[in-house]
C-alpha cells in the first residue's frame, strides 16, 4: 500500500513494503528520491535494519547459535503496518514474529516516522525492546537521491559539502563487501569532496566513521542549490551508487552500525556500533533531508 503525504507544496509518498519513503517532490515537480532501475539498483530509500551491511559469510552468532540473515537485514523486504497518520506524517512499523525470530532470535518493535518538515523531510527510527532480555540491533538508512536533480546536468557537476572541514580516511570495503583493513585519506583539510563515478567504479561505498560534520550537502559546483541531509547521532555515513553503471544518483547513508570486518569474532554482541536495549527500553535516531 502507498500513503500520500503533502506538506505546503511538497509531497511525498511512502510504501508499506520495506515502510520506505519512495517520493518526495517540490511545487515544481521536481523529483528528488531515485525511482529506482534494475538497470542498475532497484532500490530506492531501504531501511536497515536490524543489520547494516554484509555479514561474514551472510550469518552472525547470538548467543550460542549462528544465524543466517541477507544484507541490510530483513526489514526491506518486509510489510509494515501503519500505526499512524496525519496529512504530513506517517508511522509504519514492523513487530517480530515466527518468520523474524527465525533469523533474529529477539522481540522487538521497529517504527519508521515519516515527517514532512519545511522544504523537506525527517525520518525517525523508533526500536523498542518489549521482550525481557537484552535487544541487539543495528540499524540505518540507504537514501538514493536523484544526482543530477535537472536536466542538462551531468553527476560530476555535483560535489559533496559536509558541516565542517574534515579530515577523514575513508574505511574501504573487501571484494565481498566486507570491511577491510585499508583506509584511504578523501578528506584532506577540506569539506568538499567532488562527485565522479570513476571513484565509485573503483572503492564501490565511500564510508567515514567519526565525522566532526553532523550533516553533509549534495550541491551543485557552479549554479548552487541541492539537498542537505542531517545526520545527527549516527556515528558513521556512506556514500555510494553503482559501479560502472553511469546511474544519475547517490546514497546518502546514516549508519549505526556496518557490515561484518575481515577477521572479527563473528559475535553480534562484537559488531562496531551495535546498540543493545535493555528490556522496555526505546531507542530513537533520525535524519532529516531538506531542499536548498
Amino acid at each position: 500500500m502507498r500513503v500520500e503525504l503533502k506538506r505546503g507544496a511538497f509531497t511525498a509518498a511512502v510504501n508499506t513494503m520495506g515502510g520506505e519513503l519512495v517520493s518526495f517532490r517540490d511545487g515544481q515537480g521536481v523529483e528528488y528520491i531515485w525511482q529506482g532501475d534494475p538497470q542498475s539498483w532497484p532500490g530506492q530509500n531501504p531501511n536497515l535494519f536490524p543489520v547494516v551491511g554484509t555479514l561474514m559469510d551472510g550469518r552472525v552468532s547470538i548467543g550460542e547459535k549462528v544465524y543466517e540473515m541477507d544484507r541490510h537485514g530483513f526489514a526491506r523486504r518486509s510489510e509494515f503496518t501503519v500505526a499512524g497518520q496525519s496529512e504530513d506524517c506517517v508511522v509504519m512499523e514492523l513487530v517480530h514474529s515466527p518468520e523474524t525470530l527465525a533469523h533474529y532470535p529477539f522481540e522487538f518493535v521497529f517504527r519508521v516516522r515519516h515527517q514532512l518538515v519545511e522544504r523537506g523531510f525527517c525520518t525517525q527510527f523508533e526500536i523498542h525492546n518489549p521482550g525481557k532480555e537484552d535487544l541487539l540491533f543495528c540499524v540505518g538508512a540507504h537514501t538514493g537521491i536523484n544526482c543530477p536533480l535537472g536536466p542538462g546536468e551531468r553527476f560530476e557537476d555535483y560535489r559533496l559539502v559536509f558541516d565542517e572541514i574534515e579530515d577523514a580516511w575513508s574505511i574501504l570495503p573487501s571484494a565481498r563487501g566486507c570491511i577491510s583493513g585499508q583506509r584511504e585519506h578523501m578528506l584532506d583539510h577540506t569539506d568538499t569532496l567532488a562527485l565522479d563515478h570513476a571513484t565509485f567504479d573503483r572503492l564501490d561505498t565511500i564510508i567515514f566513521e567519526g565525522l566532526r560534520s553532523k550533516g553533509v550537502t549534495l550541491r551543485r559546483k557552479d549554479a548552487g542549490g541541492g539537498v542537505h541531509m542531517e545526520f545527527g547521532e549516527f556515528p558513521m555515513v556512506a556514500f555510494w551508487t553503482a559501479r560502472e553503471a553511469g546511474a544519475p544518483y547517490i546514497c546518502l547513508e546514516p549508519w549505526h552500525g556496518c557490515a561484518a570486518l575481515e577477521g572479527e569474532s563473528g559475535e553480534f554482541a562484537d559488531k562496531p556500533h551495535v546498540i543493545r536495549l535493555a528490556p522496555g527500553g526505546e531507542k530513537r535516531l533520525k535524519y532529516t533531508v531538506t531542499v536548498e
